[in-house]
């Protein structure tokens, strides 16, 4: 009788070690599930935000006009590195004329 008396003692321990695990697991599956909403809720806020501030703006021809930007870019820095050449060469004739 003693021995059925400790293997249920050995069993309930078992039982309630398998309980107080599970107990932890799922309070941090809620805390997870927590903040995993407020993520969501965070990132919900921000996509409105975002939707406002381009509410009425035609994605396409804004993605254009960026191109058309960086080509006009690049061209002033052609013309920048040119324009650049020009005066040092002007420089370098000035030094010969006064050397």
């Amino acid at each position: 009788m003693t021995e059925t008396i400790t293997t249920m003692s050995t069993d309930l321990d078992l039982l309630a070690e398998r309980v107080e695990k599970a107990a932890a697991l799922i309070q941090r599956m809620r805390e997870d599930r927590t903040r995993l909403e407020r993520e969501r809720d965070d990132l919900t806020h921000r996509l409105q935000e975002s939707e406002q501030k381009l509410q009425g703006q035609d994605v396409p021809a804004l993605l254009g006009e960026i191109q058309t930007l960086r080509k006009e870019q690049r061209e002033w820095q052609g013309e920048r590195r040119e324009i650049l050449t020009r005066i040092e060469t002007l420089v370098k004739k000035l030094e010969r004329l006064e050397g």
